[in-house]
C-alpha cells in the first residue's frame, strides 16, 4: 500500500470564538467567558495549579462542577507523588534506586510502567522510557545545560533499554545503573484517570488542559465542538484551529526547551534513544489527536523521533489515532481524518498542507 499525498490549499475566514491553550508545546488558552451564552445556564467551575511541572488548568461543567475539579485535583496530586523522579517517597524514585532489587509499585504506577513498554515495543524504541541518564546529561532534567562528549554519551547509552525492565504483577526491577522516566506519557496517562474522575462526578462537558496536554470531555454546553488554537512554532502565533470534541491532544517539539552550546548549535530536549543526541528528524512539531492522552503523549515523542515517512507509516499500520505534523521546510502533514477539522488561519493560508491517505 504506497502512500498518496494529496497537495491541498486551506483557507481560514473569521475565526471566531477561538479558545487558545496555553501550552510549552500548544500554544492554546482556555477562555470560558468566550462561550457561547448557553453556557452560563449551567454551573461552572474553574480550577488552577502547578503540577507535573506545569500549569494546569481544568474547567467543567455540571451540577457537581466544583466537587468534580476538587477531586480531579486531588487524585492529579496523588499521582505526580506516584511518579516523580526526583521525590525520594515516589514509586519511580524507588525504582531508579533499587540497586536491582525488585521494587513493588502501586497499580498506577504498574500499569503506566507497562504502556510504557508497550509502547516502546510498538515504536521500536523510538519512545524510550529508561532514556532518563542520557537526558539529565544534556542538562534537560537540572536546567544547567551542557553537551556531553562522545564518549560520555556512548557509556549512558549502555544504561538505556526498555527491553531490560522487569515488570512482573506490581513490581519493577532495573539492571543497576539504569532509570525510568516516564515525563514522555506520565501527563497524558495522568489526563486519562483526571477525565475519569471528573466524568465519574457527572460533569460530561470538561477542559483540562495540562500544560498544553489537552483532554477535551465531550462538547462545549452548546453542543459545539471544543476549538484549539494550533502553535506556529516559527513565529510562536497561532497557526490555526483544531475542532474536536471527546478527544486528547498533544503537541511535541523542540522550539521550546532547548538551550544554545558553545558551538552556536541549538539543541532541543527530545532526545534520540538511538544516538543519545537531540532528535534531528526534519519535524518541528507534531500534534496526535486520539481518544486517550497517553496514547497522544507516547506517540508525540516517538513520532517526533522517527520522522515524517515512518511516522506516516506507523499511522497506517495503527489507525487509532490522527496526526498533524510540521516541518522543517514549513510544510504540514495531517492524516485524512483530521483534515476536515482543522483551519489554517488566514496569515498561514497560503502554507503548503499535503493530507496523508490510505489508497
Amino acid at each position: 500500500m504506497k502512500r498518496k499525498v494529496k497537495q491541498l490549499l486551506l483557507t481560514a475566514a473569521g475565526i471566531a470564538l477561538l479558545i487558545l491553550v496555553v501550552s510549552s508545546f500548544v500554544i492554546l488558552v482556555f477562555f470560558p467567558d468566550m462561550l457561547p451564552s448557553a453556557s452560563k445556564t449551567q454551573n461552572e467551575a474553574s480550577k488552577e495549579l502547578f503540577a507535573m511541572d506545569t500549569y494546569i488548568t481544568m474547567t467543567a461543567y455540571g451540577r457537581d462542577a466544583e466537587t468534580a475539579l476538587t477531586e480531579a485535583a486531588d487524585k492529579l496530586a496523588a499521582l505526580e507523588q506516584l511518579w516523580s523522579v526526583t521525590d525520594p517517597n515516589s514509586d519511580i524514585y524507588a525504582v531508579n534506586h533499587g540497586e536491582g532489587h525488585p521494587i513493588r509499585v502501586s497499580e498506577e504506577t504498574s500499569e503506566l510502567v507497562s504502556f510504557a513498554l508497550q509502547m516502546a515495543e510498538e515504536t521500536n524504541g523510538a519512545l524510550e522510557p529508561t532514556i532518563y541518564p542520557v537526558l539529565s546529561a544534556w542538562g534537560f532534567t537540572t536546567e544547567e545545560h551542557r553537551v556531553p562528549s562522545e564518549t560520555e554519551i556512548a557509556e549512558l547509552l549502555g544504561n538505556v533499554g526498555y527491553e531490560r525492565v522487569r515488570l512482573e504483577g506490581d513490581t519493577v526491577q532495573l539492571d543497576n545503573g539504569m532509570m525510568l522516566d516516564l515525563g514522555a506519557i506520565g501527563k497524558g496517562y495522568a489526563g486519562d484517570l483526571v477525565a475519569q474522575v471528573v466524568q465519574e462526578n457527572g460533569s460530561t462537558s470538561a477542559l483540562l488542559n495540562f500544560g498544553g496536554n489537552i483532554q477535551a470531555i465531550g462538547t462545549k454546553p452548546d453542543g459545539s465542538r471544543w476549538r484549539l488554537g494550533l502553535r506556529d512554532p516559527f513565529t510562536g502565533g497561532t497557526l490555526g484551529v483544531l475542532e474536536i470534541s471527546n478527544m486528547a491532544v498533544v503537541t511535541s517539539g523542540n522550539y521550546e526547551r532547548y538551550f544554545i552550546g558553545e558551538d552556536g548549535k541549538q539543541y532541543g530536549h527530545i532526545i534520540d534513544p538511538a544516538t543519545g543526541y537531540p532528535a534531528e528528524s526534519g519535524l518541528v512539531s507534531v500534534t496526535i489527536v486520539a481518544g486517550e492522552g497517553r496514547l497522544c503523549d507516547a506517540l508525540s515523542t516517538s513520532l517526533f523521533v522517527m520522522g515524517l515517512d515512518k511516522a506516516a507509516e506507523y499511522w497506517k499500520q495503527h489507525p487509532d489515532f490522527e496526526m498533524i505534523l510540521i516541518t522543517e521546510d514549513g510544510e504540514i502533514d495531517l492524516t485524512e481524518g483530521i483534515a476536515d477539522a482543522f483551519t489554517l488561519d488566514s496569515y498561514h493560508s497560503n502554507m503548503r498542507v499535503n493530507v496523508i491517505e490510505y489508497e
